[in-house]
């Protein structure tokens, strides 16, 4: 009797014939044998492929508000790409995107702060070493002591922190003609630091740490976009369902936001009103998603979609922008 060969499944360890390409029981690739080429084509294939579901999910999600968390949320869950997963694939695009602008941010930014510094430096004097012995001869206001026996004359207009900067004086001694005082708190002390920091470099790099900030930060502003929802639909599902719509919502702010960078490449000049009007529109996708998804009257799901945006953005954003710069400051 002829016996047929048969292999173990390296994933599910289950026994099959060996002329199947897939396990019977688990459906992974009989020779999948780990290479970079498997490795990478897994992770791209799973995180950011744009199969048939995600232009099944673009178009309703664009042109039809709620309707697909709804359907999402109903069950119907292999139809269309996953919220998460569509979230993940438009922001990547969009900071892709964003990334052109904040390298042009970045220079105009450099510049305005170099002519700054650099007029407020055309004004000052070379600083010299004096004998400690003539320290007295001058005005306390125009020397500063460096140690080591000598003080430098800074001239009526040169400022300490410049004249410390320019001699290499030790931190602490630049920090102390900052205002820092010994036994101040560790925090005090790394204000301070970073402070100098950003004033030796001037503030050049800051920008764009402000804006690496922005895709931790808005990840971490969707669930509470989704906890605004919970509160004012307490009784419409759990959490996860208002997850769900704070997903494809962000989803479409990100595609909006897209597309006007798209624009704005191939138009620098759109009128501001067109901006305006368009981002102004983002706030009747979603009183129209609420009222298709939580299943309430027009009048009711304006006043509570009224309610979730004017506290999101002038609230949550504002305190989460001073977050984002302070955090930068302090990891500058």
């Amino acid at each position: 009797m002829e016996t047929t060969a048969t292999i173990s499944c390296k994933n599910c360890e289950k026994i099959f014939d060996a002329s199947y390409s897939f396990c019977p029981y688990c459906s992974q690739e009989a020779g999948d044998n780990l290479t970079l080429k498997v490795l990478f084509h897994n992770t791209i294939s799973n995180y950011f492929c744009v199969d048939a579901r995600f232009f099944k999910s673009f178009v309703p999600l664009m042109f039809k508000p709620g309707l697909l968390p709804k359907r999402f949320v109903n069950g119907k869950r292999m139809l269309y790409l996953h919220p998460a997963q569509f979230y993940l694939f438009v922001s990547v695009v969009f900071f892709f995107l964003f990334s052109f602008v904040i390298s042009k941010q970045e220079q105009e930014m450099s510049q305005i702060w170099n002519s700054a510094f650099d007029s407020n430096k055309a004004q000052m004097v070379e600083s010299k070493n004096i004998p400690t012995g003539n320290a007295s001869e001058k005005s306390p206001e125009n020397t500063v002591d460096v140690g080591n026996g000598n003080v430098i004359d800074i001239g009526e207009s040169k400022s300490e922190l410049d004249s410390l900067i320019a001699i290499n004086a030790p931190e602490e001694q630049i920090l102390k003609s900052m205002g820092y005082a010994e036994g101040d708190s560790n925090f005090k002390h790394r204000l301070y630091s970073q402070g100098l920091k950003v004033y030796k470099r001037r503030g050049s790099g800051m920008l764009q740490g402000f804006y690496n900030s922005i895709p931790i930060a808005t990840f971490i502003l969707l669930p509470i976009f989704a906890l605004f929802l919970k509160l004012f639909y307490f009784r419409k599902g759990r959490f996860a369902h208002h997850l769900v719509f704070a997903f494809y919502f962000f989803s479409f702010m990100f595609i909006v936001f897209s597309l006007l960078l798209i624009a704005g490449f191939i138009w620098p000049t759109i009128p501001g009103w067109i901006v305006s009007l368009i981002l102004f529109s983002t706030f009747f996708y979603l009183w129209f998603g609420v009222k298709r998804f939580y299943e309430q009257k027009l009048l009711v799901s304006y006043f509570k979609s009224a309610a979730i945006s004017f506290l999101f953005l002038m609230l949550v954003i504002p305190l989460s922008i001073a977050v984002m710069g302070f955090a930068t400051f302090l990891f500058y």
